[in-house]
């Protein structure tokens, strides 16, 4: 008879940084693949970061885009539909094969309330203690971010939606809950203040809010000058929010990421990186002077006694693994 194999139950991210007594953790994110792609070329890109030992891996959800399908006649039909659907499943799955928590992301944008409910609901049976609370992007073809009808509009709606339901208040029904969920819940911090933010002391406030509303730990936004993390936690510490912060860094890769990041992030990058991508003759250089700035960033964030090193991997490791063997 064969053995039934178990894995260890889910924690806390606030637990595991707790359980660490000041360790400096280490955390990545992944994006789950495309329509019609194998999960394999995602495991290829995990396995080499699990002797890290990273206590979670949060996996990204993408919101419904348009597509455009050609109709007898040349006409051009528009319709609705996600191409990187299955964050819960893809949770799931790495959750069981790595026996690690897996912190899907829920957004917003392109989810109505109910169908937040639903997820969360299955994350509960699926042993998912924590989620990234997110208000997402706007469509593509929106200047502005539009709620889906019937959705959240902030991501201050979604924290207050997810701690009702983690007191037992769900939607609609009025039900004798004995077996509550109890979600960790994760939301963004941006150390260069959010894109839409009139001022930082606002961005603040509204941090503060969803802090108030039940927010857990805040993951920030990619940052490439240490000194606007360590701005930002003072600040934010200054008004009251004393959960944890964790940083998150990207390595730069490409000569794109210049242009790209500060107008999609609404960003500043070091002069000092700029000079050296500028040297560069070639994406592979680049890449290098990516993974030894985030080295440098990632040593000096765990003197400074960060809780947490979380990498936006984008699903490739090769980097992530040479800027961890620095550091971990």
């Amino acid at each position: 008879m064969v053995e039934p194999k178990y894995s260890r139950l889910s924690m806390k991210v606030t637990k595991h940084i707790e359980e660490a007594k000041g360790k400096t953790l280490f955390s990545f994110e992944i994006i789950p693949p495309r329509k019609g792609k194998s999960i394999q070329e995602l495991y290829n890109n995990i396995d080499p970061l699990m002797e890290f030992c990273p206590p979670f891996i949060d996996v990204t959800t993408s919101r419904e885009e348009y597509v455009y399908t050609e109709k007898s006649g040349g006409l051009l039909e528009r319709k609705l539909t996600r191409m990187r659907p299955g964050s819960l499943g893809i949770c799931a799955s790495i959750k069981h094969k790595y026996n690690v928590d897996t912190i899907p992301h829920v957004l917003c944008g392109g989810f109505t309330k109910e169908e937040t409910e639903y997820l969360l609901v299955d994350c509960h049976y699926l042993g998912i203690d924590n989620v990234m609370a997110l208000r997402g992007y706007m469509m593509r073809h929106e200047s502005t971010f539009n709620p889906t009808t019937g959705g959240n509009m902030y991501a201050s709606d979604l924290v207050s939606q997810i701690d009702l339901l983690n007191r037992g208040v769900y939607l609609h029904e009025l039900l004798d809950v004995d077996n509550n969920t109890d979600f960790c819940i994760g939301v963004a911090g941006y150390p260069e203040k959010h894109i839409e933010s009139p001022s930082m002391a606002y961005d603040l406030r509204k941090l503060k809010e969803k802090v108030e509303l039940g927010a857990d730990y805040v993951v920030t936004q990619m940052f490439f000058d240490n000194q606007s993390y360590f701005d930002f936690v003072e600040s934010a510490r200054k008004i009251g929010i004393t959960i944890p912060i964790i940083p998150g860094i990207k390595p730069l890769s490409i000569a794109k990421h210049l242009q790209l990041l500060p107008k999609f992030f609404s960003i500043n990058l070091p002069d000092d990186l700029i000079s050296e991508v500028e040297k560069c003759k070639n994406d592979k250089a680049i890449r290098q002077v990516g993974i030894e700035w985030a080295i440098e960033q990632s040593l000096q964030l765990q003197s400074y006694g960060v809780p947490v090193l979380h990498y936006y991997s984008m699903g490739k490791s090769e980097n992530i693994k040479q800027i961890a063997s620095a550091v971990f």
